[in-house]
């Protein structure tokens, strides 16, 4: 499994880019919850949102998961490609397959937020 050391990672298990904005759900998250078939954002572009916020749900064969905000902020992009291409949050989670772009409304939150040595004690990797 990877877990890029440049992101910054949440107990639930989101991931996010603190120079880009870009989140998404962990590869431990994708690889724990199976094919994902579909993905709603019930969160929209604009939208202003705080940390734990639910921003929408992710299906997978196995489940049903909520996705949670891992920072203030707003919303200033959707992956729209997952809409018909929901696998490629399982096939490249910190590519392809991220979720939303956040503008952060405030950069100390990053603090809170675990590293990736951090995050692999967190998930036993």
């Amino acid at each position: 499994m990877k877990f890029p050391s440049n992101l910054r990672y949440t107990e639930d298990h989101e991931w996010i880019n603190p120079e880009t904005g870009l989140m998404g759900i962990t590869d431990h998250a994708q690889d724990q919850l199976g094919d994902v078939v579909y993905l709603d954002f019930s969160a929209k572009s604009n939208q202003s949102i705080a940390h734990k916020d639910v921003l929408g749900t992710i299906e997978s064969v196995k489940t049903v998961s909520d996705i949670y905000s891992p920072i203030s902020g707003k919303i200033i992009e959707i992956n729209e490609a997952l809409a018909k291409s929901p696998e490629l949050v399982n096939t490249d989670p910190y590519g392809a397959g991220w979720l939303y772009r956040v503008e952060i409304a405030d950069h100390s939150e990053l603090d809170g937020l675990m590293d990736a040595d951090a995050y692999i004690k967190h998930t036993g990797h």
